[in-house]
């Protein structure tokens, strides 16, 4: 059995995982949803709010709601409008050759 010193922390499988080509593609590809994830799970946290509470108040249904938390939908602008809009939150995407980053200001 191994010791609890020798086991690798999350930080460090994360690390490992991001040197396969495959995955390294997949986080890119999915950067701006689990971003849009994040800042959504924290804004519904925030106020207290379930997801149904959160659909409502964006005029949508819960499991768009929930397909917005997974992060593993890309979000369209229509969709990242309505969030600014109903949520009052500004949000700007970056788009660039290399990379495309979420960015909630």
């Amino acid at each position: 059995m191994r010791k609890l010193s020798e086991l690798k922390t999350g930080e460090e499988l994360a690390a490992e995982d991001r040197r396969d080509p495959e995955v390294a593609a997949e986080l890119e590809r999915t950067a701006v949803a689990n971003q849009l994830a994040i800042l959504v799970i924290q804004y519904r946290v925030d106020h207290g709010l379930t997801q149904t509470a959160l659909a409502r108040q964006l005029g949508m249904k819960q499991p768009a709601v929930a397909r917005l938390e997974s992060g593993d939908h890309e979000p369209s602008l229509a969709t990242l409008a309505r969030l600014s809009r109903q949520l009052g939150i500004n949000l700007r995407l970056d788009v660039a050759p290399d990379s495309m980053v979420l960015i909630s200001a």
